[in-house]
């Protein structure tokens, strides 16, 4: 009985040590990430990326794609908190891993990275286009620009581009700018424009298209210009978000430390700007950057601190948020002015902009309308680059007892005196009636 207790014991402990270090909301910097690679030669040309995220404290496992043993979840519980795909040519996932596999890990909340090349499989085409994101479907197409190419003396066909094509958005790309263009060489895809959750990172200029480099032209290429996106994210409902590179070389050492010449420019950077780019972009891939949690929602009667478990119509409330944001190592207050909070009941009856203290705190008071029924507070804040708040709390709202209206209510004046009015003509009348002739 012991030796089986024990073995139960032991089997255990490693899947108890995975789920103490996995993702948590109070501090999401701490995780696993699956790393899932064609050749284990990848792990040393891309050293430098993969030493980046180690050293701000995620622990990679290292795996071949087509590893039998290949697994995510354990016992109904999944092993990672992320995962990266560096494994463009993988036609089939060793073990049980299939692209579904892969999508349900993030519609259960988790991260991932893919990074794919001219030569992506369908597989990772697959994984793709599930995700709001379409490759060209030309397997031999690079994307070609010949007035934003990097000058190179080996590169003569164009397919190595310098661009510089942003996105505007400090939350993703962080706070200093990147000065340097970012050298791509891959493989371009287009985004739904009727799809608010995919956003271009980087774009290709608009002289570029994507096409074979090795072939001359007979029809227009599929993609051209700046609907050309080189790399882009993806924030799901649940805020799990993805990042989709056409380049799996853009994150190699070779390149990071490669110096860059846009074409027509004289200037001249002794580093490119992928490094940069990358390392700040996965910072907001991995939630250490505009990731939000709401706390300490309070709700209560103008005078009062506790909360009700009912408000009348017209009574006057005050509603308070704490907010804060990630900031890599700590809880930091948010500040905004665009937060907003709804008193709702099939529609808003009430919407106020948030006050704050630039110190994380939120409130603002109104007056209950004159409307009875189940109504709640609501908060729906969504902005570029942050995770989604969605707070929710529901409360009754009731009528006037009979014996709280005021006893002569003046709206009802005008009725007291015609009724007044009306008796005491009935008394002038019967005066008259009686004793005159």
């Amino acid at each position: 009985m012991f030796r089986k207790f024990l073995s139960i014991l032991l089997i255990s402990l490693p899947l108890f040590a995975i789920l103490c270090s996995s993702f948590s909301e109070e501090n999401p910097t701490d995780r696993r990430v699956l790393v899932l690679l064609d050749d284990f030669a990848i792990k040393s040309s891309h050293s430098l990326f993969f030493n980046s995220l180690e050293s701000r404290g995620f622990d990679l496992d290292f795996k071949l794609a087509d590893d039998p043993k290949l697994a995510l979840q354990r016992y109904g519980q999944y092993l990672y908190d992320a995962a990266i795909l560096f494994s463009p040519t993988i036609d089939r996932f060793g073990g049980s891993i299939d692209a579904a596999s892969f999508l349900e890990f993030v519609d259960s909340g988790h991260d991932l990275i893919i990074a794919a090349d001219g030569s992506a499989s369908e597989l990772i085409r697959e994984i793709a286009v599930e995700c709001g994101v379409d490759f060209d479907e030309d397997p031999a197409a690079l994307v070609i620009d010949h007035m934003s190419y990097a000058v190179s003396e080996t590169e003569g066909d164009h397919a190595l581009i310098a661009t510089d094509d942003f996105i505007q958005s400090e939350v993703i790309l962080g706070s200093e700018k990147i000065e340097a263009p970012v050298l791509f060489k891959g493989i371009g895809h287009s985004i739904n424009p009727a799809n608010n959750l995919v956003l271009k990172v980087l774009s290709a200029s608009p002289a570029a298209y994507s096409a074979n480099p090795k072939s001359k032209l007979s029809n227009p290429p599929a993609l051209t210009g700046s609907a050309i996106s080189l790399v882009s994210v993806v924030q799901a409902r649940n805020n799990a978000r993805i990042l989709i590179s056409g380049s799996l070389s853009m994150f190699s050492n070779r390149f990071f430390r490669s110096g860059v010449q846009k074409a027509g420019s004289s200037t001249k950077y002794e580093k490119c700007g992928n490094e940069q780019f990358l390392t700040e972009l996965s910072k907001w891939v991995f939630h250490e950057r505009g990731h939000l949690k709401a706390a300490n929602v309070r709700h209560h009667k103008v005078g009062e601190v506790d909360e009700p478990s009912v408000y009348r119509i017209k009574d006057d409330l005050d509603y308070s948020v704490e907010v804060y944001e990630w900031s890599g190592t700590s809880w930091q207050p948010y500040v905004a002015d665009d937060l907003q909070v709804q008193f709702y009941m099939m529609s808003p009856y009430v919407l106020k902009t948030l006050s704050t203290d630039q110190k994380g705190h939120y409130y603002t008071s109104f007056k209950v309308p004159d409307v009875y029924g189940v109504f709640q507070f609501k908060v729906e804040y969504q902005r570029l680059g942050y995770t989604s708040l969605s707070l929710s709390k529901q409360i009754p709202v009731r009528p006037y007892r009979h014996n709280e209206y005021e006893r002569f209510i003046p709206a009802a004046y005008p009725y007291y005196g015609a009724s007044f009015s009306m008796m005491a003509g009935f008394f002038v009348f019967t005066l008259v009636y009686l004793y005159t002739k």
